[in-house]
């Protein structure tokens, strides 16, 4: 296990300096810049580059060496080094350029707890709708249950979130009455978008569950269980679903880190506070000290819940450590 973990480590920052990489030449790519604004009267040339040249925005060489140094906190050990007093934070992600008096870390401060509560929350109903949905169907396959939730996972997998989310918006706020268009802080605000956030992810659940519970029912081992007399309540819940949570518990790191990490366009349907606004605006306004602190935010999360599933999955199955 130790040897497995610390070759996941190890490949870590590789996958997100890719990421960050890769981002960034595209960014970069986009047209327009961030300093200058797109109403009223635009700065004179000469102020324009003294803009540029504050933020590195006129060398892409130096921006994207200046930018990781200072998010990955290297350049709060040089300044540690040379004894040097630094003022800004250790990961220092830059200032927002069109946000005014915001710096990228305040902004995720403020607005990545609400993307963590969101996700969380939608793959908590995923889990429980999905494995439910599938171990129904797997326990009686070909029924009317059966053939229900497998419709359900189509269409959760088939419809856009956009669309759901509409959807929920006019049968439940506009003709029912039953909560808030685009409120947030109160407990019931969540329902709504973390429902339409969990479909997708249900559906493939179930998917899983589903295969995963028909191949263990048919094993020899819960042949054997029958046979000792156990109740099937306790075949199918403490055997065979164990075994068949496996390739549910592998999806479930990407899947939890893009619950918190891909619910944009979600946030944006329900006025949700999360990052999924500012990413937008910011790519828009080709704002890359924030285009770049949230995805090497986002990517390190993503990373990092994939290995806590890889330690998992060989905690479960020590085989994977071969693998």
């Amino acid at each position: 296990m130790t040897r497995f973990l610390v070759v996941r480590l190890a490949q870590t920052p590789l996958i997100v300096l890719a990421v960050y990489t890769v981002t960034f030449l595209l960014a970069w790519q986009l047209p327009g810049s961030a300093v200058i604004n797109d109403e009223g009267r635009q700065p004179p040339a000469a102020v324009l580059e003294a803009m540029e040249a504050r933020y590195n925005l006129d060398s892409s060489w130096v921006f994207y060496w200046q930018y990781l140094s200072d998010a990955t906190g290297v350049s709060a050990g040089r300044d540690l080094v040379a004894g040097r007093d630094r003022v800004g934070p250790v990961f220092d992600l830059g200032p927002s350029l069109r946000n005014e008096d915001w710096s990228v870390n305040e902004i995720l401060g403020d607005s990545l707890p609400v993307s963590i509560v969101l996700g969380l929350a939608a793959i908590m109903i995923a889990l429980v709708v999905g494995v439910g949905a599938g171990v129904i169907g797997a326990v009686k396959p070909n029924s009317l249950a059966d053939t229900l939730s497998l419709g359900v996972a189509l269409v959760g997998i088939s419809l856009p979130s956009f669309v759901v989310g509409t959807a929920l918006l006019i049968v439940f706020p506009v003709w029912l009455g039953v909560g808030r268009v685009g409120g947030w802080g109160r407990f019931g605000d969540i329902i709504l978008p973390a429902v339409t956030l969990s479909l997708p992810f249900a559906a493939y659940i179930a998917r899983l569950t589903r295969m995963g519970m028909i191949e263990a029912l048919q094993s020899d081992y819960i042949r054997t269980a029958r046979a000792k007399g156990l109740p099937e309540r306790d075949v199918v819940l403490k055997h065979a679903l164990k075994n068949a949570f496996l390739p549910v518990l592998s999806y479930l790191g990407p899947a939890t880190a893009f619950a918190m990490t891909g619910s944009f366009v979600v946030e944006i349907v329900f006025k949700v506070p999360g990052v999924g606004q500012h990413f937008v605006a910011a790519v828009l306004n080709k704002d890359l000290f924030l285009i770049m602190g949230v995805v090497l935010v986002y990517s390190t999360m993503l990373v990092l819940f994939n290995l806590a599933v890889d330690v998992c999955y060989a905690w479960v199955d020590p085989r994977i450590e071969s693998a």
